[in-house]
């Protein structure tokens, strides 16, 4: 319910794709894929940031690590 909730949320405030990836059986760890479309490598920066700070400022998650690929 956490995790939906979460993804959510991201969806709506950020535009993107996101659904939880891996984990599902295990309760305290959650992975949460993202995809998203932006214009510019600066505004895919800006917008992965903020979706960071989204993150720590909305949940108790503690965010332990981020991969990042860009097309």
């Amino acid at each position: 319910m956490i995790v939906k909730s979460i993804v959510q949320k991201l969806k709506n405030k950020f535009n993107i794709s996101a659904a939880e990836i891996d984990c599902q059986d295990v309760h305290q760890t959650i992975v949460i894929g993202i995809a998203g479309i932006c214009g510019s490598s600066a505004q895919m920066d800006s917008t992965e940031e903020n979706i960071i700070n989204f993150v720590d400022v909305n949940t108790d998650a503690e965010i332990i690590d981020i991969q990042r690929e860009a097309l």
